[in-house]
């Protein structure tokens, strides 16, 4: 087994909450200190976890008890509160995008390398029961071999309940960048890398009004699409079509179907750890649907499994939401939005193993195996 994680996070939005559900029930992570540049904020999060401190942005850095720095930033920041742990020696672990850009998201997997530390970036959906299983019925040959899949996620807006909407109209932000992780990470987790891609793009507004919050009311301009649409080649063969909207009301599509030569597998919403997947074989399509039972992932998981994750793993072992994988998943997208903009297919030059799978267990269990 690896090195316990001594946390410290930076940023404490609205996210931090989720974070702080898991992370005093996680096995070799304990969370030493908070930092925000409105330190109020952190010092908010610190009264209500014992043992923990708030700290400024460069006092967290500097600290001598946190060797691993949780970065909850907005997307803008993460490159640049990522190179700054790396500086400090310290593994990071960063909210998803990895980074604006693949190149940002480089210069920060280099300097980790030199540095040797580690680097872990969301979503750890993946690793839950609900991708796991449907890894897993795919990798034991339940659906024969994976032919292609579908991928939606549409919303009318994240303005109707963000008080603070912003960012998800400029650029590094929209559907793509905000929800694509989640789908993006999935199908590789499912399929494999992705070689190629073709899509397409556009937005129905130029500007959003905010519906909740001290801001209801305000405009926010819109200077990115928020519709994306396209296919993903996968290096495997399979193709994955997906679509990715803040325009459209609602759908009655699965959030993520593989199709194979012997079933079809529905996979639930990969923002979340869990839910159903279900198979409809060749053999009994008269019949339709057959739920598959929990068979892989980590039980009961929340966000920060990631991190666990990462500290259960071996020196010199991957763990599974790493940052290869994350400046993929971003080389993916950024890629998609290109071919948009130029109307041609591109090109993915990046690749990525899949991640190992991830047994049915609970982290607790597998820190006993690992100790006994």
């Amino acid at each position: 087994m690896g090195e316990p994680l001594n946390i410290g996070i930076i940023g404490c939005g609205a996210i931090v909450a989720q974070y702080l559900k898991t992370l005093p029930h996680l096995p070799s992570v304990t969370l030493r200190a908070v930092a925000d540049l409105d330190l109020a904020r952190a010092e908010a999060v610190a009264a209500e976890q014992e043992g923990v401190r708030a700290l400024t942005v460069d006092e967290l850095l500097a600290d001598p008890d946190v060797d691993t720095v949780l970065n909850l930033t907005i997307p803008a920041a993460h490159a640049e509160i990522a190179l700054r742990a790396i500086a400090a020696g310290k593994n990071v672990y960063g909210e998803k995008p990895l980074a604006m850009t693949t190149d940002e998201a480089r210069t920060v997997l280099d300097a980790a390398e030199k540095a040797g530390v580690r680097v872990g970036c969301a979503p750890d959906t993946v690793l839950g029961t609900g991708i796991q299983t449907a890894r897993h019925a795919i990798d034991t040959g339940m659906i024969g071999r994976p032919i292609s899949a579908s991928a939606t996620m549409v919303t009318p807006g994240h303005e109707r309940w963000h008080p603070n909407p912003d960012f998800y109209y400029v650029p590094g932000g929209g559907p793509l960048l905000d929800m694509g992780p989640y789908y993006v990470s999935a199908l590789v987790t499912l399929l494999g890398p992705v070689s190629s891609v073709i899509g397409a793009a556009s937005h129905t507004r130029a500007e959003r009004t905010i519906g909740s919050g001290p801001r209801e009311g305000e405009t926010v301009p819109v200077t990115i699409d928020t519709h994306v649409t396209g296919v993903l080649v996968h290096e495997s063969g399979a193709l994955s079509t997906l679509i990715m909207s803040f325009d459209a009301v609602q759908t009655r599509s699965s959030n993520i179907e593989i199709h194979g030569e012997l079933a079809s597998l529905t996979v639930p919403d990969p923002n979340y750890f869990e839910g159903d997947v279900s198979i409809c074989a060749l053999g009994n399509r008269e019949v339709g649907w057959d739920a598959v039972p929990s068979s892989a992932g980590y039980i009961d998981a929340g966000r920060g499994y990631g991190l666990a994750d990462m500290a259960l793993a071996s020196p010199g072992e991957e763990h599974r939401a790493n940052g290869t994988l994350a400046f993929h998943v971003l080389d993916v997208m950024e890629s998609l939005l290109r071919s948009a903009e130029q109307g041609a297919s591109v090109p993915v030059r990046s690749t990525a193993a899949r991640p190992r799978p991830v047994p049915l267990t609970s982290l607790t269990e597998l820190l006993e195996d690992a100790t006994s």
